[in-house]
């Protein structure tokens, strides 16, 4: 499912259901590390332009998150049920 806006903290969730450090997602999303740690400094809606939120929401996604919209229990994040 998509949704509009990403949060900081659906993207640390994601990370953590990843095991992935900030380094990592840096590597697979193509956005520089010193970016990736800026914009998880703060707390709300990922910021940042528009193509450095597509690629981190795309890496994340590839690497089997799903993001699940906010629909009256709260935005999330889970992974994806590959079987």
């Amino acid at each position: 499912m998509s949704i509009e806006i990403l949060s900081i903290r659906q993207v640390k969730a994601a990370r953590a259901l990843l095991a992935w450090s900030q380094h990592d997602l840096a590597s697979a999303s193509g956005v520089s590390y010193p970016t990736i740690a800026r914009l998880e400094k703060e707390d709300g809606p990922l910021g940042g332009r528009a193509a450095t939120v597509a690629a981190i929401r795309s890496a994340l996604e590839a690497a089997g998150v799903e993001f699940i919209a906010e629909n009256g229990g709260g935005a999330g994040v889970r992974l994806k049920n590959v079987n």
